[in-house]
C-alpha cells in the first residue's frame, strides 16, 4: 500500500478538525502569515483531511483548490470544507497535476518528503504558479529531529511500513503512552514537544501514529533541501525552521517570464 492511501487511512479515522491545527499551519507558513493568503487564489497540493484549507479559506482566501490521491482523504476534505463555497477539493496525483500559471499561492504542507520523486512534483506546483507566485513547502528536517532517523525511520522502513496500517495503529500506543507522561511532566524540553504537551491524547497519538506508517519518509538537512530546488525556476529562495522548531518551511517565488 502506497503511502498517500495510509495516510488515507489516518484522515479517515482522525477525521475532525481541531482548532490547535491553526498554531501548527502558522508555524508551517512561517514567515508567511495569514495576511498572505487574503484575496488569493490557493493550491493545497497533498490536502488529507482539508484542516490547512480551512485555515486558507477562513484567511480570506478568494479560491482555494485542493487535491489528495486517496479517495477517503478527499471525502473527509470535502466535508470538513463544504461551507465554504470558493473551494473544489479533487481527486488528483501530485504527479498528474496540469494546471499552468493560475495560482498565487501553492502549498504543500508534510508531503514532498514522502514522495519518491519530489523534483517532479515540485516542478508540477512551479508550472500551476503565475510568474511571481509563491511556492511553499514544508519538510521533515534533519536538523533538530536526529533521533527519528537513527531509531524510529529504522524501525518504520522495514517494519511498521510493511505491516497492515490498522494494525500499525494499534501499535503505536506503545510509543503515544510514554511520550505522552513524558511531554505531560516535563512540558518540554524542546520547542515542539512543548507544543505537543498542549495537545489532547488522541492528537499526539494521531502524530505518532503518522510516523510509522509512511513508505517513503525522508529528513533532509538543509543542503539536500538547496539540491532538490536547484535548476527550479524559482527566485527569493528562504529555508527557515519554523517557530516550534520543527522541519524546514521553504518559500520561494516564480521566476516572471
Amino acid at each position: 500500500m502506497a503511502s498517500e492511501h495510509r495516510f488515507g487511512f489516518e484522515w479517515n479515522l482522525y477525521s475532525k478538525l481541531n482548532p490547535q491545527y491553526e498554531l501548527q499551519f502558522k508555524n508551517w507558513v512561517a514567515p508567511l502569515d495569514p495576511s498572505n493568503f487574503n484575496d488569493k487564489v490557493v493550491l493545497d497540493a497533498g490536502c488529507g483531511m482539508g484542516r490547512n484549507s480551512y485555515w486558507v479559506l477562513k484567511w480570506g482566501a478568494k479560491e482555494v483548490t485542493a487535491f489528495d490521491f486517496d479517495e477517503r482523504s478527499v471525502a473527509v476534505a470535502r466535508n470538513n470544507l463544504k461551507d465554504f463555497s470558493n473551494v473544489q477539493v479533487i481527486f488528483k496525483s501530485i504527479y498528474d497535476i496540469d494546471w499552468h500559471e493560475k495560482f498565487d499561492i501553492a502549498f504543500s504542507i508534510g508531503v514532498i518528503h514522502h514522495l519518491e520523486d519530489p523534483v517532479r512534483a515540485l516542478k508540477n506546483m512551479i508550472n500551476a504558479l503565475k510568474p511571481g507566485g509563491i511556492l511553499l513547502i514544508w519538510v521533515y528536517s534533519y536538523e533538530g529531529n536526529e533521533w527519528i532517523p537513527r531509531f524510529v525511520d529504522p524501525i518504520r522502513k522495514h517494519i511498521t511500513s510493511k505491516l497492515p496500517v490498522a494494525f500499525v495503529h494499534w501499535l503505536a500506543y506503545g510509543c503515544s503512552i510514554p511520550l505522552w507522561l513524558i511531554i505531560k511532566i516535563f512540558r518540554g524540553p524542546t520547542p515542539y514537544l512543548r507544543q505537543l504537551s498542549k495537545f489532547k491524547f488522541w492528537h499526539v497519538h494521531s502524530i505518532v501514529f503518522d510516523q510509522l506508517i509512511p513508505t517513503v519518509a525522508n529528513y533532509w538537512k538543509k543542503e539536500e533541501v538547496l539540491f532538490l530546488l536547484e535548476q527550479l525556476p524559482i527566485k527569493n529562495i528562504q529555508i527557515n525552521h519554523p517557530p516550534n522548531g520543527s522541519g524546514w518551511t521553504v518559500t520561494a517565488q516564480k521566476i516572471e517570464n
